[in-house]
């Protein structure tokens, strides 16, 4: 018996050449046509019907039985593998060349485009959100920052897990699916000086500050861009009016805090672009697209310049999740101005960055004087440089902006 096999490039098809007749006697007259037959869905069955025929017309039945088996299991596998090995798409936005809005992975979108936020919260009117901590409290119970975790979000995270791993792979989901299905317990046994509002994931490196080096692409990238960004700020802070009490232009946002003022301008708010200040800062936005580790496609990622009056102290408060390393680029930074994270103080220097991990304990204030002006930095989230990129493509479908 003599079995001859080709598969095309594109997995479409594949050809078989199959002859099995006894020595000394006559090839049987399917062979001819069999020889240039192709192997389509279509053509299974009458494959299969004509080497079952060929079997029964050869000395070795069980073995010409035993390959036509093989053979069509190799073809199931390849099949199955093709129409099931590619990772998600992934979902968020940041800016091309071209200067268009692209979604990873998806459709593009023009800058023109309808908001996505732009101080309206999802089911709310404008202006009705809480602000703290740099977050507008919705209270919508489709907004993972802002739920009370609890039972029901637990059984939320495992559902949109077993999800993800039912469309794609559980290869690599080991602590995700840890820390999802021991949330609860996770978040009410650490200790106070790290404590994740939302999302732990366990077996990660845990210190308050990290090293440049944990992420130096990034950090370089921010670094080089300074004179642009700080150009962007400039253009959009000039009309900050100085005084408590008088609104703030479009685009800005005041948080709460005990004593002093704290804006932020966000072009990326818990995972969703706001078109309308990202118009207003492209060569940002266009550093936003170049960065490897933003956090773009789920609710854990921000970007946005941040701003502390003097005389400004932030409460201390944790972060949602320990996924992520929070980076400060420096733009102004004045004399009195510190941030604290799990009892470690530092100072932002203009120009460079800082990254820390902000699911600890951290407040940050500005002592100095009016004269010495305010302090700003350009916020944004980078992925932890030990979560692996199967466990972000799964952390992106779970924490998907509106799931």
């Amino acid at each position: 018996m003599l079995l001859f096999l080709r598969l095309s490039p594109a997995g479409a098809s594949l050809s078989l050449r199959l002859a099995c007749c006894p020595p000394g006697t006559a090839r049987p007259a399917w062979t001819a046509h069999a020889a240039a037959m192709e192997w389509s869905l279509e053509g299974v069955r009458g494959l299969v019907a004509g080497g079952m025929q060929s079997v029964r017309e050869c000395e070795s039945s069980a073995l010409g039985t035993g390959l036509c088996l093989l053979l069509l299991f190799v073809w199931y596998c390849y099949r199955v593998g093709r129409e099931h090995g590619s990772p998600p798409p992934l979902r968020g936005g940041y800016v091309s060349e071209s200067g268009r809005l692209v979604a990873g992975g998806g459709p593009r979108m023009a800058l023109g485009g309808s908001e996505a936020g732009g101080g309206r919260v999802k089911g709310r009117p404008a202006g009705s959100a809480e602000e703290q901590n740099g977050f507008a409290y919705c209270q919508s119970a489709e907004c993972f920052r802002c739920a009370h975790p609890g039972e029901g979000l637990n059984q939320r995270l495992y559902h949109s897990l077993q999800d993800y791993a039912k469309r794609y792979t559980w290869a690599g989901m080991g602590r995700v699916h840890k820390g999802v299905r021991e949330q609860g317990r996770y978040l009410s046994s650490r200790a106070s000086i790290q404590k994740p509002e939302v999302f732990f994931l366990p077996d990660l490196p845990s210190a308050p500050f990290f090293s440049r080096e944990a992420q130096k692409h990034d950090v370089e990238l921010l670094e080089r861009s300074f004179p642009a960004l700080l150009a962007e700020f400039q253009s959009v802070y000039q009309q900050v009016p100085a005084r408590t009490g008088v609104q703030l232009p479009s685009g800005w946002k005041a948080n709460g805090t005990p004593r002093g003022q704290w804006w932020t301008f966000y072009l990326v708010n818990q995972g969703t672009p706001l078109a309308r200040n990202a118009r207003r800062c492209p060569r940002t936005w266009r550093v936003l697209g170049q960065l490897r580790t933003f956090i773009a496609n789920n609710v854990f990622g921000n970007a946005c310049f941040s701003v502390l009056n003097p005389g400004t102290l932030v409460t201390e408060h944790y972060g949602p999740t320990n996924v992520r390393l929070r980076c400060h680029l420096g733009l102004k930074v004045p004399p009195g101005c510190e941030l604290v994270v799990g009892g470690e103080p530092q100072c932002w220097s203009e120009g460079s960055c800082l990254l820390f991990d902000d699911s600890f304990l951290h407040t940050a204030f500005h002592e100095g004087s009016v004269e010495d002006g305010p302090r700003a930095v350009f916020m944004v989230d980078l992925w932890h440089p030990n979560v692996a990129a199967a466990e972000r493509q799964a952390l992106d479908y779970i924490f998907t902006p509106g799931r």
